[in-house]
């Protein structure tokens, strides 16, 4: 009887897995950085003691003033996102934003709550870190310079995080690295659009 509900539950895992490699056409993240395009860069692995660790180096249209704006926007986080996510509580005080987010992920059953605080960097930028929910580790930096006289921004970017779950950390590093495709080029098509408009 143990036996049938442990398979049962590795199902969906396994469905997943399938269908991350047949239909999405993912490829396996190579040992060294893959570069997203000229001059940028996303590297994710996973890390020794559980967890992922993604870097990346990215060049965003606009000002660096206009980047900050957006990721500090927290009532529209979920709007520079393809996966499915929901602000449930924002509160900000002192410069220091304390959100409460849940999200649905393919690769997970169900919600999974995610609290952090924000806080923004003396020299442009954002470091966010766990406060509570499914996650055993989330720690996200972003860090901003401005390059070309000022028309654009440079991004470095840093994130780990460890998710409370059963599904492998490899599986989770490859899901996490499309999820960071979608959400860089989400974030550099509204600045572009917001850096045309003016706005």
């Amino acid at each position: 009887m143990r036996s049938s509900v442990k398979q049962a539950g590795l199902l969906p895992i396994a469905i997943t897995f399938f269908l991350l490699f047949v239909t999405a056409d993912v490829v396996p993240i190579p040992a060294a950085a893959a570069a997203t395009t000229e001059n940028e860069l996303l590297d994710v692995k996973t890390e020794p003691g559980g967890g992922v660790r993604a870097v990346a180096h990215l060049i965003f249209p606009g000002k660096p003033e206009l980047i900050q704006s957006m990721l500090t926007d927290y009532v529209h986080w979920p709007d520079l996102f393809e996966v499915r996510m929901r602000m449930t509580d924002l509160k900000i005080h002192d410069d220091v934003a304390m959100t409460d987010i849940r999200i649905e992920h393919a690769l997970l059953p169900g919600e999974r709550r995610l609290i952090t605080e924000s806080r923004t960097l003396p020299d442009g930028g954002l470091v966010t870190d766990l406060v509570g929910g499914d996650f055993k580790r989330y720690h996200r930096v972003w860090r901003l310079a401005p390059i070309d006289g000022g028309a654009k921004t440079r991004a470095d970017f840093e994130l780990v995080v460890w998710i409370d779950t059963l599904v492998p950390d490899w599986l989770v590093a490859l899901g996490t690295r499309r999820e960071l495709e979608a959400h860089f080029r989400i974030v550099k098509e509204k600045a572009a659009a917001r850096s045309t408009s003016g706005k």
